[in-house]
């Protein structure tokens, strides 16, 4: 085995990797005249981490997340998905349910790391990048081998997960397979709910705090190099994934009736021409399918078991090119266009809708002294519903040294979704009906981004502070309206799937509207050391007050934190063919705030173990068992279940964790 393959080798973390996501080219962390957060593999394997939302959470505090049936709803900086753009290698992932990301459709097998931008990045990357980018880089080895790796992760309540890939590249042609299987069951931390209406009278449920889930994914890239200045690449991503909820009864509540079943196809064309170092072009097509629906396990009046009935339908496809050009010595330029049309079908309301976008861009960074960078960069974007918008961005940096003093400026834009715009959806959540509705008449949402940052780093520590100010006009929010006897017989027409018993358990119903503006302040700390050999501590801060203003009334964003910590220590150490590597990581988190008749969930804190131990077997064989104990302390939250209850900690409780990582070389 390539002995710089194995993690029986002594290394430190790299405090300046290279990164792509901030700039819209490859340059060094340090180098880059926007913060960009990095999570490598290595860090996410060492904190025993197999899901993509599992490191978002436990690496980044700024960061949080609900899992639900209806996907994970993930929040950035105080937004949540909808500001949030979610790219595998700078190409846009499609597909959500009722705004809420399905994050298994990310093959954790591949990551070769995570970029993170905070604020708005529409100059570079338009609609939906108003609270930030989240950029996943894969790994595609380029050295000549032939490589099989599987990677097992199994604990408590039934949660697995497998991943398993064939690399194989020989003479500048590259194939690369990956499969991955994710499943966990579906649990609750107290058995009990109340009644409705009553705040002392309960009843057994089992009605899931966290929803069950069987998944797959699988993957297949191709790259060919014939020299060293062109490479081309195609590749197709599936993925499938089954809700695994406990079945509707007639002697307990909180069944149901039916699985969500979710489907994804994705596959893209590419190709990249490179002049030199400095100078190259690239353009790519991605079409991405996504669908969702109802698969019946339970016999009722109208559906058999094994029906599906098929909710919504979305698809997108996006093209793009782009020129990097370094046409003096200390400056680079890009220029780049894009086009992307998106569809959008739903059962319930016959909605059929598409919509298109053209965009032309253009970002020239140049070092206007010594130390002194400025970058300016400007995107025209034509939509189809919404017409034209102009976004730029400044940015500008001094750099002495191993300091960094950056200040940014960038405007964003956001166009309502079909789903926001026409969506008339009705649906049942844990025995609770739900109605959305959308809004034709909505109009886009702006944001101004300000940021000061400061950052000294060197080959020992990195630290930085960063404060900013995200201002968002004619923000699109949901408004919860009540439900009178009148507005109740027109929803009964506009869903007659509705049953009469639902009927009486509907107390409000959800639609789109454009509230006066959002306003969201925080400041980031983020400091890395490697503070003796074999010895990386991390930790992260980060402050949000994050608020929505409608007419005079300022309210709390929903689901908001205003604290939240991060901290990871690892230690390494080899000791001839065999390697030590424990993590000991912690998420601590204020309380959440909801809002309307919501009460706001409590703070919490959540510590973790991990320790891998690595075998150099012989040359074509490494073994990596691991072991280690999620939850340490055993923090729970089992507070009875009401209809104004939500939760912010879903963990189980503690838990053993075992993994096996096998390679075959």
């Amino acid at each position: 085995m390539d002995r710089k393959d194995s993690s029986v080798v002594d290394r430190a973390y790299n405090l300046n990797p290279v990164v792509v996501t901030g700039s819209g080219h490859h340059q060094r962390l340090k180098s880059t005249a926007t913060p960009v957060h990095v999570l490598s593999a290595q860090e996410i394997k060492e904190q025993g981490i197999s899901t993509f939302d599992g490191a978002l959470t436990r690496m980044m505090p700024q960061v949080s997340m609900a899992p639900s049936s209806m996907g994970s709803f993930l929040r950035l900086n105080g937004l949540g998905n909808k500001y949030i753009l979610i790219l595998i290698n700078g190409q846009k992932l499609n597909g959500d349910i009722s705004n809420n990301v399905d994050l298994n459709r990310i093959n954790m097998a591949r990551v070769k790391r995570i970029e993170v931008l905070d604020g708005a990045a529409s100059s570079l990357y338009g609609s939906d990048a108003i609270a930030g980018v989240i950029n996943i880089i894969t790994d595609q080895p380029t050295q000549n081998l032939i490589c099989v790796t599987s990677d097992t992760r199994i604990s408590g309540h039934g949660q697995k997960t497998e991943n398993v890939t064939l690399d194989i590249y020989k003479n500048g042609f590259g194939s690369y397979t990956s499969f991955g299987h994710d499943e966990a069951n579906s649990y609750r931390n107290n058995p009990l709910e109340y009644v409705k209406g009553s705040d002392i009278e309960t009843q057994q449920s089992i009605a899931p705090l966290f929803t069950g889930y069987r998944s797959n994914t699988f993957g297949q890239k191709f790259t060919y190099a014939p020299n060293q200045h062109l490479a081309l690449n195609a590749g197709a991503d599936y993925s499938y994934k089954m809700t695994d909820r406990p079945q509707s009864r007639n002697d307990i509540t909180g069944g149901t009736d039916y699985e969500m079943r979710y489907k994804g196809l994705r596959w893209n064309v590419g190709t990249i021409y490179k002049f030199d170092v400095r100078n190259s072009l690239q353009a790519d097509f991605t079409v991405d399918r996504f669908r969702y629906g109802k698969e019946y396990d339970v016999e009722t009046n109208t559906y058999a078991v094994g029906d599906y009935v098929q909710s919504k339908k979305q698809r997108m496809m996006e093209g793009n090119m782009k020129a990097i050009l370094g046409l003096t010595e200390h400056s680079t330029t890009i220029f780049g266009a894009d086009w992307r049309k998106e569809y959008l079908t739903a059962t319930s309301g016959n909605v059929d809708e598409k919509v298109y976008s053209l965009a032309a861009y253009a970002q020239h960074e140049t070092e206007l002294a010594r130390d002194l960078m400025l970058t300016l960069g400007l995107r025209y974007t034509h939509h189809e519903t919404f017409n034209n918008h102009l976004t730029p961005k400044a940015t500008l940096m001094y750099a002495p040294g191993n300091f960094r003093f950056r200040a940014t400026y960038s405007a964003g834009f956001r166009a309502p979704g079909l789903d926001e715009l026409y969506y008339h959806y009705y649906s049942v959540n844990r025995g609770k009906p739900q109605i959305s509705i959308g809004n034709s008449a909505l109009k886009p949402e702006h944001s101004n981004y300000f940021s000061l940052n400061a950052e000294y780093r060197n080959e020992v520590i990195a630290v930085s502070l960063t404060g900013y100010l995200n201002r968002i006009s004619d923000m699109v929010v949901k408004q919860n309206l009540k439900v009178d006897d009148l507005l109740m017989s027109f929803l009964r027409m506009d869903f007659p799937e509705m049953t009469d018993a639902e009927a009486q358990k509907l107390e409000q119903y959800a639609c789109y509207q454009n509230s006066d503006k959002g306003d969201v302040k925080g400041l980031q700390m983020n400091v890395s050391a490697n503070l003796f050999r074999g010895f990386n501590l991390s930790a992260n801060y980060v402050y949000t007050y994050a608020r929505t203003k409608s007419g005079d009334d300022w309210s709390v964003l929903e689901r908001s934190i205003r604290n939240a910590i991060t901290i990871a220590a690892n230690y390494h150490r080899s000791w001839r063919k065999y390697g030590l590597n424990v993590n000991l990581n912690g998420r601590l988190q204020s309380k959440t705030y909801y809002t309307g008749t919501y009460e706001d969930a409590p703070g919490f804190g959540i510590w973790n173990l991990q320790t891998t131990h690595s075998f150099d077997v012989a040359k074509w064989i490494y073994l990596e068992p691991a072991v280690g104990v999620d939850n340490i302390f055993d923090k729970v939250d089992n507070r009875i279940d009401s209809t104004t209850r939500k939760y912010a900690l879903y963990s189980p409780g503690r838990m053993l964790v075992v993994g096996l990582k096998v390679r075959f070389k």
